[in-house]
Order: C-alpha cells, then sequence, then structure tokens
C-alpha cells in the first residue's frame, strides 16, 4: 500500500507537531484528489475518496506502547493511504503546488512511502482512545488462543486506522481499527 507520511513526537492531543502533520496529510491527499482539475491530471487518475487518517505508534525506546497515560512519550507515524497512481513524480508536483498554496507549512517532512505490513489480526475498538486497552487486551488473547505472538519491529508497528472523527464524535462513539502484526509462535 502507498502512504503519505509524517514521523513526530508526543501527545497527539495536544502537541502542535502532531496538529502540523496532519495539516501537511490532509493538504496533500486533497491536492492529489482535486488533480483532476487540473492540466497536470496525473496518469492513470481515477476519483476517489479521500481515506481515513492511519496511525503507527510506538515508544521512544522503539518499544510497544505500554502506558498509555505517557502520551508525551509516544512516537508516531500519521499516515493516509494514497491510490497506486501516486508515484513519487505525482507526490512532487502536489507537493510544489500545494507549497504555492501554504507557504507555511514545511512539507519536506512528509514522504511519500510503501507499507507492507505481512501477517497481521485486528479489531474494532469503540469508543475512547484511552480505552483501548480493553480491546488490545482481547486481541491478545486472541494472538495467543491462535497459536501466534506478537511481532513488533521497527518495521511492524501498533497501527491504527481512525474510522471516525473525533472533532465530530462522542468519545464513547470513535471507531478505530486496532492492527498488530503476527509471527507464528515459534517461527519468529
Amino acid at each position: 500500500m502507498i502512504f503519505i507520511a509524517v514521523d513526530g513526537k508526543g501527545d497527539p492531543n495536544t502537541s502542535a507537531e502532531y496538529k502540523t502533520a496532519l495539516e501537511i496529510l490532509y493538504g496533500l491527499s486533497y491536492g492529489i484528489k482535486m488533480s483532476k482539475m487540473g492540466d497536470a491530471q496525473p496518469e492513470g487518475y481515477f476519483d476517489f475518496v479521500v481515506p481515513p487518517l492511519e496511525g503507527l505508534w510506538w515508544n521512544a525506546d522503539g518499544g510497544v506502547i505500554t502506558d498509555i497515560t505517557d502520551k508525551d512519550g509516544f512516537c508516531w507515524t500519521a499516515m493516509i493511504r494514497q491510490p497506486d497512481f501516486v508515484t513519487p513524480e505525482v507526490f512532487e508536483n502536489i507537493r510544489t503546488a500545494v507549497a504555492k498554496k501554504k507557504a507555511e507549512l514545511n512539507l519536506s517532512v512528509a514522504r511519500l512511502q510503501k507499507l507492507a505490513e505481512g501477517l497481521c489480526v485486528q479489531i474494532l475498538h469503540i469508543g475512547s482512545y484511552d480505552d483501548e486497552p480493553g480491546s488490545t487486551a482481547v486481541l491478545e488473547q486472541f494472538i495467543a488462543a491462535s497459536g501466534y505472538i506478537a511481532d513488533f519491529t521497527n518495521k511492524r508497528r501498533h497501527h491504527e486506522i481512525y474510522l471516525s472523527n473525533p472533532r465530530k464524535t462522542a468519545p464513547e462513539k470513535l471507531k478505530t481499527i486496532i492492527r498488530y502484526p503476527i509471527a507464528k509462535e515459534g517461527n519468529r
């Protein structure tokens, strides 16, 4: 899968860096969507709905987040999936176009990246982000009962897909897919 991604650190609820990352991601993603209106429509373009925001999460030491109350210590990659027609050239053209409209944004922090997650399991969490440990406990029980282990590495992280807009949805109704990379027990 192809993503536009921005890395950062800190509490996503209060971090200016996270807020800016989202502004960059949505600016570039909507720039790509609207490229159909310009003279330089990308080859293979098709109209699409901008996919939901996604995030990869880990601790500053590179490990799995175990204390969700220490949000200042979170490291993250915020990202939005892109259609397959988004090549490095398309990405650079859109980055140049968006830079002209939003000169205050440092678009150099955004990158186009491919993500191949491999084998994983997921669960739909409904509720506040702070209540995710209940859902991850169910996920971890399922992984163990199925003969697998969580397989977190520097390339395989805790992955979330945000199906709800937290600015428009009550916390108890938020829908988030939580995805864990796994490996067969003993085959890691």
